[in-house]
């Protein structure tokens, strides 16, 4: 079986701006998600799919092959899911087909090798056509997430028929993480949309599952590294 994972990082960022080359305790966000790609024993190639400049040459300086991405799937409403397809035809079109397509964002650089590795071996051994990562949610649809109606009153999200009046009592939630999308790469070809099939997930320690959106984001990443590095 031929895997690749692939890193996508766009030079805009309205969060954080240039949080993909920002620097994180000494070296570049985007590097993290490149070098645990690499550390990956079953990872043939990893691949960085990008319109910025500075952000491919940082890539190649970390191991990885550049993917010239054009310019109208890097706006900040162009769907990623395009530019999975757009990398998917590039790769194949280079290297051949393949049979695992891994998708390691940047802004999740407290992943372990482990949570990729969970990820990939899970979609191998189920009929999922897409495996995501989740991580508890804080709040749930079904206790303490509302809504505001048409009147301007408010109530929960879920509105079902029995009340849930302890968090005990809710089902459990969960909130999708960008730790890793493992996916069969015809189902992403074939599809527009990460829920179009059969959906899988691998559960991930809400320490390894931040999301860097922005500056407090960063900052929560930060500590942690620091302190992690402490102890060791």
């Amino acid at each position: 079986m031929t895997r690749y994972a692939f890193i996508f990082a766009r030079g805009g960022s309205k969060g954080l701006p240039r949080k993909n080359t920002k620097d994180l305790l000494g070296k570049p966000l985007i590097v993290y998600s490149i070098e645990t790609a690499l550390k990956v024993a079953n990872i043939d190639k990893v691949f960085i799919s990008t319109d910025d400049t500075e952000i491919a040459e940082i890539g190649l300086a970390a191991g990885a092959e550049v993917i010239n991405r054009p310019t109208h799937l890097a706006s900040d409403d162009s769907p990623e899911w395009l530019s999975w397809q757009h990398a998917i035809n590039w790769v194949t079109s280079k290297y051949g087909e393949f049979e695992q397509f891994i998708s390691l964002p940047a802004t999740s650089p407290l992943r372990s090798i482990e949570d990729v590795e969970s990820a990939m071996d899970k979609l191998n051994h189920t009929a999922a056509d897409i495996c995501i990562s989740t991580t508890p949610a804080n709040r749930s649809p079904y206790f303490n997430m509302i809504k505001e109606t048409t009147s301007g009153n408010v109530e929960l999200v879920n509105t079902g028929s029995a009340e849930v009046y302890r968090r005990q009592d809710a089902p459990q939630v969960y909130d999708i993480t960008t730790v890793a999308y493992v996916a069969r790469p015809n189902y992403i070809m074939k599809n527009n949309g990460l829920f179009a099939g059969k959906v899988t997930h691998v559960i991930i320690p809400k320490e390894r599952a931040i999301d860097i959106d922005d500056i407090y984001d960063f900052k929560l990443a930060e500590a942690i590294l620091s302190s992690k590095g402490q102890l060791c």
